[in-house]
């Protein structure tokens, strides 16, 4: 679908690996020891934001980069805080340049939507960096797809195209399914969907008494709090059982399987809970085993909500 790829001409691989954990629950040790984990798996993609960790996500991927940054593609994202204009885009810019040490970012994203700041301000800033090389690529992250639409509207005024987009997506997270994967794949855009383990609950592990971001952080234990989803997850662990792999790995498989998805992101505290997601690059599900775990959660209404036609 996409033809970006790093400066060397190397595409993306089929996992993205997210370092939203460097500097914060992975020291500079393990994060480090996952960059070569992925590396050693061939993967390619490597996100983060101008907020991870307070700069220092971005700060460890550049050290993990300085010696191949033209073998990978690194994605950043501006705009979180603050909203998406001109000052605080290029402001973010040159604080995510500095902090990774590199000239140039492969693909930039507005880490969501901004209904104050107009959108030309948006991208009009976004083309001047892209014309100076500055940028290679224009994405957007929490975008709805009437978002997008509107934004790659705009950005066709200034001679740009909005080609990547990043929406949340796994087996309990299955909204993007009704407008934004086929927006997607009609437009051309690629799809590199977040949490497709559902901020770890298709691990397994919470089951088990395990902890994570469900159990430190209210905003995830409120997006992954409704108990089918939990129901989902045990049925999930019982089927990847039986396939004989981890829970994680057909977790990921399952959202890598959707045609309209890139590559999903992927991340971890360290290499050891890394391994089970790495593992689904050499899982292909065949039609049955995709159909029973796709059978688990409620297939969402199409977006007419005319279900005779689903």
């Amino acid at each position: 679908m996409t033809d970006i790829t790093s400066l060397d001409g190397t595409p993306l691989s089929p996992l993205c690996f997210g370092t939203m954990q460097f500097g914060g629950t992975a020291d500079a040790a393990a994060s480090h020891a996952m960059y070569d984990a992925c590396r050693a798996q061939g993967v390619t993609f490597f996100d983060t934001a101008h907020v991870y960790t307070d700069g220092a996500s971005e700060t460890l991927l550049g050290a993990c980069i300085a010696s191949e940054r033209e073998k990978v593609i690194v994605a950043t994202k501006a705009a979180y805080t603050g909203g998406a204009s001109r000052d605080v885009i290029l402001s973010s810019m040159d604080d995510s340049r500095r902090r990774m040490q590199v000239d140039v970012v492969d693909i930039l994203y507005m880490h969501r939507w901004d209904g104050e700041t107009p959108l030309e301000e948006t991208f009009e800033t976004l083309a001047g960096l892209r014309e100076a090389g500055t940028i290679r690529h224009v994405a957007v992250s929490n975008y709805a797809a009437w978002q997008v639409m509107k934004a790659q509207a705009v950005a066709a005024r200034f001679d740009l195209k909005i080609e990547m987009m990043q929406p949340m997506y796994s087996l309990v997270k299955r909204q993007a399914e009704v407008e934004i994967l086929p927006m997607a794949m009609d437009q051309d855009i690629a799809v590199v969907p977040y949490s497709p383990l559902g901020g770890g609950l298709l691990t397994g592990k919470y089951a088990t008494g395990g902890s994570g971001r469900l159990t430190t952080d209210d905003r995830y234990a409120a997006r992954y709090g409704p108990e089918w989803m939990h129901a989902a997850a045990a049925a999930l662990s019982d089927l990847a059982s039986d396939a004989g792999m981890a829970p994680a790995t057909l977790a990921v498989a399952w959202a890598m399987r959707h045609p309209g998805v890139t590559a999903p992101i992927i991340s971890a505290r360290s290499t050891e809970q890394l391994a089970p997601s790495l593992a689904a690059l050499d899982v292909t599900l065949d039609d049955d085993l995709y159909a029973r775990i796709a059978a688990l959660t409620p297939t969402p209404a199409p977006a007419t909500d005319r279900l005779e036609e689903a």
